[in-house]
């Protein structure tokens, strides 16, 4: 069987080009990604169909050049591939290495929903946790632990985790590398600072956008309340903000994580128990931290300051 590139040579010698087309004509096809896909698919290509697809050889190798050299190209993030169409020479394009990788970037941090949170948390990763200490070492082999459980049986509650400790010891930035890990598995988490996320929602009662609001964030595959306990919580808040989202997510066996600065105990009995207006509710506070409880396990952090000094 006569080979493609002899046929290719027959079919030109036989033709009257102009000489610069001659030239641009013969460079098409002594590329060697033409002569593969004209070898692979010679059984479908007649000498006229090869004749008729020139234009789409010419702008196969005239783009494929251009990415090679980085210059601008009809489809910037994609690259050009030869196709048959109806056993006609077609190009198409398909997105680049880089591309692709920018688009799973891009789709990482799209699963990682914050609200008023540091941009720390956008790096936070569980490579870069310092490991210094033994409660450290712990709230770190309990994240992972539950990244792994949590892919393993998506099926079964896993309950999340509540970071205890004192200011800056890397209790956000532990949620966020947790929340970045569940985003590498496709899985999506809402990160709340929560005092301002307490400060939003009394500004949407005006605009009786509540309920929209709690509803947007109660039902978050996994959720991350930073920093609870900071302010002072007003009753509507505890009960009616926060006591609706914990009810729906304890239901509905949602995975939930907070930090703070108190203890279980200490946050039940110092700041839930006491309103801003100065009232006692025990009651109330310990059906809040029923349910705290039940959506994670306390996990203490100690160590040394590590935010910045002003």
């Amino acid at each position: 069987m006569e080979s493609v590139s002899e046929s290719i040579k027959k079919m030109m010698k036989s033709r009257n080009f102009d000489p610069e087309y001659q030239k641009l004509i013969e460079h098409v096809y002594a590329d060697k990604d033409v002569q593969s896909f004209l070898q692979v698919n010679q059984d479908k290509l007649s000498e006229n169909s090869i004749m008729r697809g020139e234009a789409k050889l010419y702008e196969f190798v005239n783009e494929k050049t251009k990415l090679a050299r980085n210059e601008a190209t009809f489809a910037p993030g994609y690259r050009p591939t030869l196709v048959l169409n109806k056993n006609l020479i077609d190009v198409s394009y398909v997105p680049t290495n880089e591309l692709l990788a920018q688009q799973a970037q891009t789709a990482l941090k799209h699963r990682v929903r914050s609200i008023s949170m540091p941009k720390l948390i956008k790096s936070a990763s569980f490579d870069q946790f310092d490991m210094d200490n033994a409660s450290r070492n712990q709230a770190l082999m309990q994240a992972n632990e539950f990244v792994a459980s949590y892919r393993q049986h998506k099926d079964q509650f896993q309950p999340g985790l509540y970071l205890y400790g004192s200011f800056g010891v890397g209790k956000t930035y532990l949620l966020g590398a947790i929340a970045n890990e569940l985003a590498k598995y496709n899985v999506t988490t809402t990160m709340i600072h929560f005092p301002s996320f307490a400060v939003e929602m009394k500004n949407a009662i005006g605009d009786n956008n509540t309920g929209n609001k709690i509803e947007s964030i109660k039902k978050s595959p996994i959720l991350m309340l930073d920093d609870i306990g900071a302010d002072a919580m007003s009753a509507w808040i505890r009960d009616d903000v926060l006591g609706v989202i914990l009810e729906y997510r304890m239901q509905a066996e949602l995975p939930t994580f907070f930090s703070s600065n108190f203890s279980m105990t200490d946050f039940e009995s110092e700041h839930l128990a006491v309103n801003q207006r100065g009232d006692v509710e025990p009651l109330k506070a310990k059906r809040i931290m029923e349910r705290i409880r039940f959506l994670a396990r306390e996990v203490t952090m100690t160590g040394d300051n590590r935010r910045p000094k002003a």
